[in-house]
């Protein structure tokens, strides 16, 4: 089979069939990798010279990641990360190539925004897909909206923490976010922080 330069083929996944999955245990991350790279395996057979590869780089390296040791089970290839390219380097590499998301917000799978061993369900990824996307449209760019049932948590960069409850914005994101299901919604003063959900691992290495 094929595949011209152009033609995409996209691999239907289904985390959500898996209870190892949905439970949300520390290794959450590797069962999801483990079903993308899985499918994509299956597309990969049906042509010639493919190989995958993913998105990791230096800067993963040291993280909580149990999706790496998805990756290396599934002999996924790392460009990046074997060019030993941290984020900071592709951001100014991407910049220097001309590319207009060379500065584009770093994000992470939707999953991450629900305390570990609280169930990974449709519905809250949905609640917390709608509600990032209305912070978006306010003019915000980096954040995170953390799931924690009645009560989301919002992280927002240290800067602009004030804007979000000066000039009538708070009541607005409030008002939003109560019809999405929140009942009470909360500003993290800590700021935005990726991976801030890993601090509840207490040093569990199944990475």
């Amino acid at each position: 089979l094929g595949l011209a330069a152009d033609q995409v083929l996209i691999a239907a996944t289904a985390e959500l069939d898996n209870p190892d999955y949905r439970r949300n245990a520390g290794d959450r991350c590797f069962f999801c990798k483990q079903e993308l790279f899985g499918k994509l395996g299956e597309l990969a057979a049906q042509l010639e010279g493919v190989v995958i590869c993913d998105g990791a780089n230096a800067s993963d390296v040291g993280d909580h990641r149990p999706g790496m040791r998805a990756a290396q089970e599934a002999e996924v290839r790392s460009p990046l990360l074997e060019a030993d390219l941290s984020k900071d380097e592709i951001r100014l590499l991407a910049q220097a190539a001309g590319l207009e998301l060379w500065d584009k917000p770093q994000s992470a799978c939707l999953a991450s925004r629900i305390p570990y061993n609280s169930e990974v369900t449709a519905e809250k990824l949905q609640q917390v897909e709608t509600a990032e996307a209305y912070l978006r449209s306010l003019g915000f760019r980096q954040l995170r909206v953390r799931h924690h049932g009645d009560l989301a948590r919002i992280e927002l960069p240290a800067a602009e923490l004030s804007r979000l409850v000066a000039n009538g914005l708070r009541e607005q994101v409030t008002a939003r976010f109560r019809e999405l299901g929140f009942l009470f919604t909360t500003l993290d003063l800590a700021g935005f922080h990726s991976g801030s959900m890993n601090a509840m691992l207490k040093g569990d290495d199944d990475a």
